[in-house]
C-alpha cells in the first residue's frame, strides 16, 4: 500500500480521527491519556488505532523515560490537500471569484417602490 493510500485509510475511521483531533488539542500524549479521552474503546483499540496512524506516518512517537508520547505530524494531510482538494477546489473557486468580479460591475438599478 503507497503512502496516499496509507493516509486514506487511517483517516477513514472517526476514532482515529478524533485521536488526532485530540493531539492537534494537546500534542505529546501517552496511550495512557489518550485512553482516558475515549472510555468506550479499549487500551488495545487505541494502541491499535495509534499504530495505524503511525504507519500512515500521521504520528511521530518519542520515548521519554519509560513512556511513548505521541505526536501529531499534520505533512501527509497538508499533502493530501495538496494533491486532491485544491486540485478540486480550484475551478469551483475560480468561477465564483469570476462570479464576483460580473457582479460587481454590473450596474447597480433602482428597484421601484410599490404601494
Amino acid at each position: 500500500m503507497d503512502a496516499e493510500q496509507l493516509v486514506f485509510r487511517a483517516l477513514a475511521d472517526p476514532t482515529r480521527r478524533a485521536i488526532l483531533d485530540a493531539l492537534f488539542v494537546r500534542d505529546g500524549q501517552t496511550v495512557g491519556e489518550l485512553v482516558a479521552l475515549f472510555p468506550e474503546v479499549t487500551r488495545f483499540a487505541v494502541m491499535k488505532h495509534l499504530t495505524v496512524l503511525e504507519e500512515a506516518d500521521l504520528v511521530a512517537t518519542e520515548k521519554v523515560g519509560r513512556e511513548k508520547h505521541h505526536h501529531l505530524n499534520p505533512v501527509p494531510i497538508a499533502q493530501l490537500a495538496d494533491r486532491w482538494v485544491s486540485k478540486y477546489a480550484q475551478p469551483f473557486t475560480r468561477a465564483m471569484l469570476d462570479l464576483q468580479s460580473a457582479a460587481e460591475r454590473r450596474p447597480k438599478t433602482s428597484h421601484q417602490e410599490q404601494p
